[in-house]
């Protein structure tokens, strides 16, 4: 009811931690305590239990925003990661993209230099972007189920709780997101 938060681990001593608010909100309305106390709000009580908080390293307001450049490549400019393509931080796509991205234009770019062949940098858009909208779909899906969005009606919030019912219940509904969510293959 509160709307989204997100728990993610970084490294073994760093956590990324997101709270849903409105997109005109300011990071100055969220010192640290208050930040915690709201997530703690939103999270079961098993995970509340083993939260570790302490002072914030940096904040931001992130807009739940997708984009996608096509084609990514500009003449002899080829575009990767941010720079191609945004999705929301609820997939947790952007660095698998931006990685993507960069196995597909280095396997073109050793092509053209060894090889003398244009034939991978003339591909790399077509290759990358058959993952990334893949990658943004996902995405789509995962904010779209997630978060409460200004103006939703009561049909829609339950379509949302059928959503997450299903995924819960649903060995296939697991399976696909286990694929999603782990990345696909390249």
């Amino acid at each position: 009811e509160r709307g989204f938060a997100l728990c993610s681990m970084r490294s073994a001593h760093r956590s990324r931690y997101y709270l849903q608010c409105k997109l005109d909100d300011h990071v100055d309305n969220w010192p640290d305590d208050k930040f915690w106390e709201e997530l703690k709000r939103r999270l079961d009580q098993e995970a509340v239990d083993h939260l570790v908080t302490g002072p914030s390293i940096e904040k931001s307001i992130a807009p739940l925003r997708s984009f996608v450049a096509e084609p990514m490549r500009f003449g002899r400019l080829f575009l990767a990661g941010d720079a191609a393509h945004i999705v929301p931080p609820t997939g947790a796509k952007g660095l698998n993209l931006a990685a993507s991205d960069v196995h597909y234009l280095s396997i073109a770019l050793r092509e053209f230099y060894a090889d003398k062949s244009p034939a991978g940098i003339d591909d790399y858009s077509r290759r990358a972007l058959s993952r990334v909208w893949k990658a943004e779909r996902f995405s789509w899906w995962m904010t779209s189920m997630l978060h409460r969005f200004p103006g939703t009606d009561e049909f829609s919030s339950r379509i949302q709780i059928a959503e997450l019912n299903y995924l819960i219940e649903s060995d296939a509904a697991k399976m696909s997101l286990s694929e999603n969510y782990v990345g696909l293959p390249y």
